[in-house]
């Protein structure tokens, strides 16, 4: 059986999980969300426990039940903590700013790129080189930072760009310039 899948999930005070059909809805603090069930996958609430159950050893319902109980536990850890990305603009001239609840980004384009953050998620910058992105749903907010970074991905000859927090970026030397070559 999955080590993963059958690792019970405990339900902190103030969050409540329901179970209704195929679907289910957890809220808390930060939040509301809610997953469809995948069809052969069982999940049973007993008090302040949450375990997913699978019908048999078939390799699609032993890859389901791991992920089924990983994304149930992200909809709790959202709801009760939030997740975050941090990232960090590199470049002369790039910056950050937020203007009204919009994401205004200079990254030596002609023009302004101008991000509007979806429902249920955050945008703040620090500084002029920092942003944060933080919202209940795992997967928006790891969503919503790729698509923040691939505006303007670190380029590997100076390093200038939009790059998640300690990433590191392989760099390449550029033009060698004359080496004494026939004349």
């Amino acid at each position: 059986m999955s080590r993963i899948g059958r690792a019970p999930i405990n339900i902190p005070s103030g969050v409540d999980i329901a179970l209704r059909e195929r679907a289910v809805t957890v809220k808390g603090p930060k939040g509301e969300l809610s997953l469809t069930l995948a069809d052969p996958m069982e999940v049973r609430i007993d008090g302040s426990v949450v375990t997913v159950m699978r019908p048999d050893d078939a390799q699609r319902n032993r890859q389901l039940h791991g992920l089924t109980r990983t994304l149930i536990a992200n909809m709790v850890g959202g709801v009760t903590k939030g997740f975050t990305r941090l990232l960090e603009i590199q470049g002369v001239g790039y910056r950050a700013q937020m203007q009204g609840g919009k994401l205004n980004l200079q990254l030596g384009f002609s023009h302004p790129v101008v991000v509007e953050p979806p429902a249920g998620l955050t945008i703040s910058v620090e500084g002029t080189n920092k942003i944060t992105v933080s919202g209940a749903d795992k997967q928006a907010v790891g969503q919503l930072a790729a698509q923040i970074r691939g505006i303007r991905p670190p380029e590997p000859y100076k390093g200038k760009g939009i790059r998640h927090e300690g990433e590191y970026v392989r760099r390449k030397l550029g033009k060698a310039g004359k080496t004494g070559g026939k004349k």
